[in-house]
């Protein structure tokens, strides 16, 4: 079980929005496409995130999913 800050952002480009604020993501280092979230602060803020937005994004231990931080 990691902590808090030891997580390493990635940097990706939004490529499909999906329902309930999910977002097929690609990254940008290898290519790999995958299924992201929005953070509890960009939906309390309702930032929007739109096809084609390049976003940080906080992979998850299998790397295959991951939640957006912020948008760039």
């Amino acid at each position: 079980m990691g902590t808090k800050g030891d997580e390493k952002p990635v940097v990706g480009t939004v490529t499909e929005t999906l329902p309930n604020l999910l977002f097929r993501v690609e990254l940008a280092d290898t290519n790999h496409i995958v299924l992201a979230y929005l953070s509890g602060k960009m939906r309390l803020h309702r930032i929007k995130v739109l096809v084609g937005d390049r976003v940080e994004l906080i992979l998850s231990p299998d790397g295959e999913r991951g939640r957006v931080s912020r948008r760039l």
